[in-house]
């Protein structure tokens, strides 16, 4: 358990930025069985939150006593290499006029999500907090894990200088269901359940897959992270960085077999080598979110993988193609 006080979030009024995306829709989920009736979600339609009068404007309409900032702009690899400016800039310029106004309008808490992007390119396994600093991240991810690092930079200057209370979570690659299932932008998890399902319905012999499959990730299912995120806010007062992972590594070969053999789908996997395998390993060390937080991840890989699917065979209309890095 945290060494600070419990904040009762029923009786907080919340500004959830980011609360129609993916992680959000979980968050949301969970304040209001928390008994939270007072949540505030900006729409990129009507706010744009990298400007400051937007923020400024955000602030006098929502009059929130604790911020839990999710919204960023991120992309897969290709995204990342096409847009690294922009990256920069907006998740930057977010949490700068967010902190700042928040700051100047007395709020009680400022929650922050992190990014495991923000760790060095060569983290020993399992990756420790207390790594964060000590290297270079991954090139093509460095301006959006950078930017991200920097506000936790803002955070502890601003606890501080000016008393401001904050957590700050790093999540690993999440999964589950309302995920982006587009083929062009999704993540691993989305994009393989959707080939094997296709796969199976259309009698397929075979799916094609990137790399070698001896990559291996680490993957939480997004109610897990909600709660964790939830618990951060409850408990923390600093921002401490926190990992919200299940310290459980997978080769991308065997998440391949298992998610094949949970969509049923009998085929054979083939590899396309000439395609990059990305960071060799990712796994996190959680002792520090179980000691702080009291918190650990409840949905094993298969069963959560197992509800995925159910739920992308149950919503393959318009909704499982959203794509929640966009605006809705």
């Amino acid at each position: 358990m945290g060494h600070f006080p419990l904040m009762d979030l029923s009786s907080q009024r919340i500004l959830l930025t980011g609360g129609a995306g993916f992680l959000g829709r979980a968050v949301l989920e969970r304040l209001a069985a928390r008994g939270a009736r007072d949540v505030f979600v900006p729409r990129r339609r009507d706010y744009d939150l990298t400007r400051e009068a937007d923020v400024e404007r955000v602030y006098r309409d929502a009059r929130p006593d604790v911020v839990i900032h999710l919204a960023a702009e991120v992309g897969g690899i290709g995204a990342n290499q096409a847009n690294p400016g922009r990256y920069f800039f907006a998740n930057m310029a977010m949490a700068m006029h967010l902190i700042e106004q928040g700051r100047a309008a007395g709020i009680r808490k400022f929650v922050q999500a992190g990014t495991i992007c923000a760790y060095p390119k060569f983290t020993p396994v399992p990756f420790h907090e207390d790594r964060l600093w000590d290297g270079y991240p991954e090139e093509t991810n460095a301006p959006y894990g950078i930017a991200k690092k920097a506000a936790m930079v803002m955070l502890d200057g601003y606890r501080r200088q000016y008393g401001l209370a904050s957590a700050y979570v790093l999540p690993v690659n999440l999964y589950g269901p309302w995920d982006n299932f587009d083929l062009g932008t999704s993540h691993v998890i989305p994009a393989l359940i959707r080939k094997c399902v296709e796969a199976r319905e259309a009698g397929a012999d075979h799916v094609t897959c990137w790399g070698t499959g001896s990559a291996s990730r680490e993957f939480l299912y997004v109610d897990d992270a909600a709660e964790g995120l939830l618990r951060a806010a409850e408990v923390m007062e600093e921002p401490t960085p926190v990992n919200l992972g299940t310290s459980a590594e997978i080769t991308i070969r065997d998440l391949v077999a298992l998610i094949a053999r949970l969509s049923g789908f009998a085929g054979e996997i083939r590899w396309d080598a000439s395609k990059p395998d990305g960071q060799p390993r990712r796994c996190l060390d959680t002792e520090r979110a179980e000691r702080l937080l009291g918190w650990k991840a409840a949905v094993g890989l298969e069963e959560g993988l197992r509800r995925t699917i159910d739920w992308y065979a149950a919503n393959r209309g318009h909704r499982a193609m959203h794509d929640p890095s966009r605006p809705a």
